[in-house]
């Protein structure tokens, strides 16, 4: 079984934030596989179903994303999901250009304090993360603001499609692995 953890915030103040990339990535898995909601558990949404052949959770944490690592840690050890070989984070990433994506199957947290939680909770660095893009902050810009601000209407049709691109990629982590992934989407468009 894959547990397949997006980041974000909860709240409709936060939808369609650059920080909420994880969690529309989820939500796009959800819809293509039909992933019923299980419900709330450990401070997190989540379904379970799915993806091809693999049984897959798909989870939401539903505490503040630098609070992302108690959820993720508390479903893994219930499900007997062992990160290095079965978890995969999917999240936003400051360092990548809009409509980029970026898989790693280990490596720090970069400076995402989300990353940083989970990380922590987990005791490694080893487990799949995909990284969607969503620019650096402008100049004279605090972070937070940057983060926690909307795209507009120019990126975010590119936003979208690079959604739907992290949603495939995962697919294909899931059927070929990350390295088959990587090959495929590390590349600039």
């Amino acid at each position: 079984m894959y547990l397949i953890a997006g980041l974000g915030n909860p709240g409709r103040k936060y939808e369609a934030t650059r920080h909420n990339m994880g969690f529309d990535a989820v939500d796009v898995l959800v819809d293509r596989h039909q992933v019923m909601n299980s419900g709330v558990k450990f401070d997190a949404m989540y379904g379970k179903g799915r993806i091809g052949a693999e049984r897959v959770i798909l989870l939401k944490p539903l505490l503040y994303m630098n609070l992302s690592g108690a959820p993720i840690r508390a479903m893994c050890d219930y499900h007997k999901v062992d990160p290095g070989e079965a978890l995969i984070v999917v999240y936003d990433d400051i360092d990548l250009e809009p409509g980029r994506i970026r898989i790693r199957k280990k490596g720090s947290a970069g400076g995402h304090n989300g990353m940083k939680d989970i990380i922590r909770h987990l005791g490694t660095q080893e487990f799949v993360r995909v990284k969607i893009g969503v620019g650096a902050k402008p100049p004279g810009w605090d972070l937070a603001d940057h983060v926690l601000s909307r795209f507009g209407a120019e990126q975010r049709k590119t936003v979208d499609e690079a959604i739907e691109r992290a949603a495939d990629a995962v697919e294909m982590i899931l059927r070929d692995g990350a390295d088959a992934a990587m090959d495929r989407y590390n590349r600039k468009l």
